[in-house]
């Protein structure tokens, strides 16, 4: 499915608020692409997934957001709901613009941090294990003294 097959799915109202939503998301992601998966609308960058975006007959939601996502907006998603990773707004209510592009901006910046761990852990199993140091050789045995040799008595 693509994007325009999935807002043509849309009723007329709720189209409306997602096209708002994504102006407001592409402003935000420059870079991301439009993509469908789940059969929902996801921005992708660095070859993984930003966000999601639906449209639903009451109202409209962004997904993932991660416990971290939510305790760095705190108040600021006021009285939204937020359940299982998603954030749901009203559709009838005007779009938070300044908020949507906040979420955007952590969600990359979530998305980001996780891509650079996983290369920096991709680098460090490609490099070689350290050279252990070869093993010192003993020293070489001092020959023991020796002995003076003990005089033969002679029998007479």
């Amino acid at each position: 499915m693509t994007v325009a097959a999935y807002l043509a799915r849309l009723p007329a109202p709720t189209r409306a608020v997602i096209d708002q939503v994504r102006a407001v998301l592409r402003k935000a992601l420059p870079e991301a692409a439009e993509v469908v998966s789940y059969g929902i609308i996801g921005l992708r960058q660095h070859d993984r997934a930003v966000l999601y975006l639906a449209g639903w007959k009451e109202h409209w939601s962004l997904y993932p957001a991660s416990e971290a996502l939510r305790r760095a907006l705190g108040d600021a998603l006021g009285d939204r709901v937020v359940s299982k990773g998603t954030i749901r707004f009203e559709l009838d209510a005007k779009v938070p613009t300044a908020l949507v592009t906040r979420i955007a901006k952590l969600r990359l910046a979530e998305v980001a941090a996780d891509v650079a761990a996983k290369e920096a852990k991709k680098v460090a199993a490609k490099k070689p294990a350290p050279k252990k140091p070869a093993p010192k050789k003993p020293a070489p045995k001092k020959p023991a003294p020796k002995k003076p040799a003990a005089k033969k008595q002679v029998a007479r």
